[in-house]
């Protein structure tokens, strides 16, 4: 065994010095195995690779944001995340977390990056400013352009946190003065996850990482870099109040009756039905509440130019999944409807089906029998 790995730790082995037994381990593993969506085979697979895999080296890099995905990290339901996916993850720079700071910090991040090049997971929240030469964010004397740059060269892959680092965020807003852009349209030549949301679910995050730790490789991602097991239904699909919405039950403003009686909120501008994320299923603050269940629309933050996409307090023009001009105001006729149409077509069926019947009879020389009835 080479140097650079004697010194360092196993998962398994920072979760044991932690304080924590073998039982709170295979909980943990059981957990996160859940929150990816595997089967429950796979959960073996997960604890003997954080038994066998030495941590991560990871930087985390800030930029134009709010720091909201790292608080959201560290508020993950299961302490293991952040006594050990995040705290003892081999964490070498993070200018939020870290106790150095100034050249020190600086110091200990550029030795990571020689130490472990091509290794180390470069993890960015926030975007990164283009205009005026980059001089909108600048670190330790230097645009965040060029610190991106610097740390992704060597990175193994490159998770893009939250939405300002996705997508751009509100920083990206039209006009968006300072050129903020998300980090997949500056590097092409490097394997990126986009974990989108204002913020992320902490689990989620944590979920990700351990996907990279256990299986030696990026989770399956959608169309847009997402990962699917997290990303692959609308909030819509998932929402308590998706009966209402499909008998045309809506809140009306965020005060009357309706909103009280916990009816849809699309009327009152919820993105549902367009927003691909867990937060229905997964839930936030040790999954006690979302922001639907919370009596607040979703905002569609986990969407491209979410922020542009119309006023959060107004409806979609339209419904996916129905017709162009269907709306709120004819979706529940439109269930009604087809209830009423369901009901018609099964008695003509059924009538169709009980003639052919008889006819059948008759032509078996049985008309007169006296158990036929219409």
């Amino acid at each position: 065994m080479d140097t650079k790995t004697a010194v360092q730790e196993t998962y398994y082995d920072s979760i044991i010095k932690q304080g924590y037994n073998r039982r709170d381990f295979m909980k943990f593993a059981t957990y996160i195995a859940a929150y990816m969506g595997l089967e429950t085979t796979m959960v073996g697979q997960i604890a003997k690779s954080l038994e066998t895999s030495y941590r991560l080296p990871v930087i985390w890099e800030h930029y134009q944001e709010c720091t909201c995905c790292s608080e959201s990290f560290i508020r993950s339901d299961h302490p293991i995340v952040a006594d050990i996916i995040l705290d003892k993850i081999s964490l070498d720079y993070t200018l939020t977390l870290m106790a150095a700071s100034g050249h020190q910090a600086e110091a200990a991040k550029h030795a990571t990056m020689e130490k472990y090049k091509g290794e180390y997971i470069l993890c960015v929240e926030g975007s990164v400013p283009l205009g005026d030469d980059g001089n909108y964010c600048c670190i330790a004397g230097r645009t965040a352009k060029e610190a991106f740059l610097e740390a992704a060269a060597g990175a193994k892959a490159i998770i893009a946190w939250g939405s300002c680092a996705s997508n751009g965020c509100v920083q990206a807003a039209a006009p968006n003065p300072t050129e903020a852009t998300p980090i997949h349209k500056i590097v092409k030549n490097k394997p990126i996850i986009r974990v989108p949301g204002c913020p992320p679910i902490g689990e989620v995050m944590a979920g990700i990482i351990v996907h990279v730790v256990a299986f030696g490789k990026l989770p399956e991602l959608d169309r847009m870099g997402r990962p699917k097991a997290f990303y692959a239904k609308r909030v819509h699909d998932s929402c308590y109040r998706r009966p209402y919405y499909d008998a045309g039950l809506f809140a009306e403003t965020f005060d009357d009756q309706n909103a009280k009686e916990g009816y849809c909120l699309y009327k009152v501008g919820c993105r549902g039905p367009m927003t691909y994320n867990s937060c229905g299923t997964i839930k936030w603050n040790n999954g006690v509440s979302y922001p639907i269940q919370s009596g607040h629309g979703c905002i569609g933050c986990s969407e491209d130019d979410f922020w542009d996409n119309g006023p959060f307090y107004e409806r979609l023009t339209n419904i996916p999944g129905f017709a162009k001009e269907a709306s709120a105001d004819t979706v529940g006729a439109i269930a009604g409807a087809a209830l009423v149409g369901g009901i018609a077509a099964h008695a003509i069926g059924a009538t169709i089906a009980k003639r052919k019947e008889v006819k059948s009879r008759i032509d078996r020389g049985i008309e007169n029998d006296k158990n036929i009835d219409f």
